[in-house]
């Protein structure tokens, strides 16, 4: 009598087709997960430059140019206030706009950013009042914004 020795078709086949089946499943997922977190991501990166654009207004430094942001840039988002910048590059201190005390700072996704919140041309927004209070506002799907920053 000779003992069976490795796997047969069959087996194998129900094997893959399990592998694929999990693949569909986890992948729509993971690729959920990631557009979640470059949301929650760029909005910690524009809410840092909150101290800064609170600093130049306390030190004056309100006009075109004046105020260094001291943002270093990023590869997924690309800013159009207060300072201009493309998506990987840091933006120079002269591409800073004039401040106001009813400001606001925007990241809109480019570059590396997830192809669902590009194509939506999602945007993150830090607007601030006159009293000096922060609020944060996305565009990007309920499904993506964080606690802090729900869609506007």
């Amino acid at each position: 009598m000779k003992a069976q020795k490795g796997f047969t078709l069959i087996e194998l086949m129900i094997v893959v087709a399990i592998i694929g089946i999990l693949a569909a499943i986890a992948i729509p997922q993971y690729q959920n997960y990631i557009a979640k977190s470059q949301v929650s991501r760029v909005m910690g990166e524009t809410g840092a430059l909150k101290t800064a654009y609170e600093d130049c207004l306390n030190t004056g430094k309100t006009a075109i140019g004046t105020c260094d942001m001291g943002f270093t840039g990023s590869d997924i988002a690309s800013l159009s206030e207060p300072v201009t910048s493309t998506a990987g590059t840091a933006p120079s201190p002269l591409n800073t706009k004039a401040l106001a005390t009813n400001g606001t700072i925007v990241a809109t996704f480019a570059g590396n950013a997830a192809a669902t919140l590009k194509s939506a041309s999602a945007k993150v927004t830090w607007s601030r009042t006159d009293a000096g209070t922060w609020s944060c506002t996305t565009t990007a799907d309920s499904k993506y914004a964080p606690a802090g920053c729900p869609k506007s």
